[in-house]
């Protein structure tokens, strides 16, 4: 009797092992969302200097991305449902190569623009997909847990980013200098995100696919078959039978299905989803991201520190993030929203003031050395708000907060509207920079800032501790 409870115990303890390392190969679609999207961040000088783009052309060369990422993100969820999960994921691996080569061998912005794209097609696919997938292979025990490593992995590819960036831009002395074989180190950098990209491709043809989506699609055998690996044989038939029932209920979810009946207008829940969605891109998140090295040259700093910086603030991320998920069940989705919102508030406008003391020699913005740090300290205490709050409890509470047979349409709208506010922000950066200058530009985000105080006061309710079936739309 005892050799058996071992045995099982062994074979249970095997299973966690597997769905973790499965759950860790889908996870590497978020750290390429992260590395792809921090990537560009050391590449700004390169891109000017080879394409002779104007603030607007630098802006939409960066911003480019974007437009693929709403449309990545938008589209997912119907291409999975019809092509499979892990199929997707494979596609999306290989745009994430194709991307990462293209970017580093274009000649011209129009090329750049165009695997741009074709990267940020594959980061919105990832950004919808990575968490589906995890979700419908985890068993229910561990399954939040889980759940979590896919804003870890984003964190962490933008932190790889960062310090491949640094790295680079160090041994070979500038992103503009040239480097191994004649090529730019701008290149490089984006060459660097081949190996992360390749190793989840080959990684994604070893592990199953989704068995809620075999069910869908009449494979019943295979998906019996993944599932007793999943969790073994006496859980896995009637796991197979609980799917069967969930989708015999469903209705196939309709775009129209956002809009009420009754009223003939949008449901609350809609705006409340697209609030949370465009106030986490107005507050100017993505700008320290991708224009880190940027702004901190914009003031004095060279492109060593400037790029030191973005490793710094992207370990910050990574510890915010960490502290965010292991109290985000006890506390609450509304308070760290609420707290994060001031947060970003108070450091956001204390970035601004000293970016507005900063004087000018030779053309250039410097701030003196004590503004510099007031500077550097306020900015990474913003990246910390913004992580332990908005970063991660926007999304878990977009997957929690719609009523079933709005979730997957409510998803892809407020996903959509999340990446055409990041657009929006990333492509006027350069703009107010040349024209308002930082100061004014951070007083912008602060003032959005300012806004979702209010925003999540008055319009977002508590989702912790509900079940997905009591959500309403009103």
């Amino acid at each position: 009797m005892q050799s058996q409870t071992s045995s099982a115990d062994d074979d249970s303890h095997k299973r966690q092992l597997y769905v973790l390392m499965i759950c860790c190969v889908a996870a590497l679609g978020g750290f390429l969302f992260g590395f792809d999207s921090g990537v560009i961040n050391g590449t700004v000088d390169g891109l000017q200097s080879a394409f002779n783009s104007d603030s607007a052309g630098t802006g939409f060369n960066v911003a480019s991305m974007l437009l693929g990422c709403a449309a990545g993100a938008f589209f997912a969820g119907r291409l999975a449902d019809r092509f499979g999960r892990r199929a997707l994921l494979i596609v999306a691996a290989l745009f994430f190569i194709v991307s990462a080569w293209g970017s580093g061998v274009a000649t011209g912005s129009f090329e750049f623009v165009i695997y741009r794209i074709i990267g940020g097609l594959a980061v919105g696919a990832a950004s919808v997909m990575t968490p589906a997938y995890i979700s419908e292979v985890a068993p229910s025990a561990i399954r939040g847990r889980l759940a979590t490593i896919q804003q870890i992995a984003i964190i962490g590819g933008l932190f790889m980013a960062f310090v491949s960036n640094y790295i680079l831009a160090r041994v070979a002395g500038a992103s503009t200098a040239e480097f191994w074989w004649g090529f730019e180190t701008w290149r490089w950098m984006f060459w660097m995100e081949l190996i992360p990209a390749t190793i989840f491709f080959i990684a994604l043809l070893f592990i199953p696919e989704s068995p809620r989506y075999l069910i869908s699609g009449s494979r019943g055998r295979q998906a019996l078959s993944v599932l007793r690996t999943l969790m073994g044989e006496r859980e896995a038939e009637q796991k197979a039978q609980e799917i069967r029932a969930s989708l015999n209920q469903e209705e196939k979810p309709r775009l129209s299905d956002l809009i009420s009946q009754k009223t003939g207008r949008l449901h609350r829940i809609v705006w409340v989803g697209i609030g949370l969605a465009v106030f986490q891109q107005l507050v100017g998140i993505n700008v320290v991201f991708y224009y880190g090295a940027v702004l901190w040259q914009s003031v004095g700093f060279n492109e060593s520190d400037s790029l030191l910086i973005n490793v710094i603030s992207g370990a910050v991320s990574i510890a915010a993030c960490l502290v965010t998920i292991a109290i985000i069940d006890k506390v609450g989705r509304k308070p760290i929203l609420w707290v994060g919102s001031v947060g970003m508030t108070v450091t956001l406008a204390i970035v601004a003031w000293a970016f507005s003391t900063a004087g000018r020699v030779d053309g250039s913005l410097v701030l003196g050395d004590g503004m510099g740090v007031v500077a550097l300290l306020a900015a990474n205490a913003y990246v910390m708000f913004f992580n332990a709050s908005w970063g991660p409890v926007m999304w878990v509470m977009l997957g929690e907060m719609f009523p079933n047979q709005l979730r997957g349409s409510g998803l892809a709208v407020a996903g959509l509207c999340q990446w055409l506010a990041n657009f929006g922000i990333t492509m006027t950066f350069p703009i107010m920079l040349a024209g308002i200058g930082l100061a004014g530009a951070y007083g912008i985000y602060a003032f959005f800032a300012l806004l979702s105080v209010f925003f999540v006061l008055k319009m977002v309710r508590e989702t912790r501790g509900r079940e997905l079936e009591e959500m309403s739309s009103d």
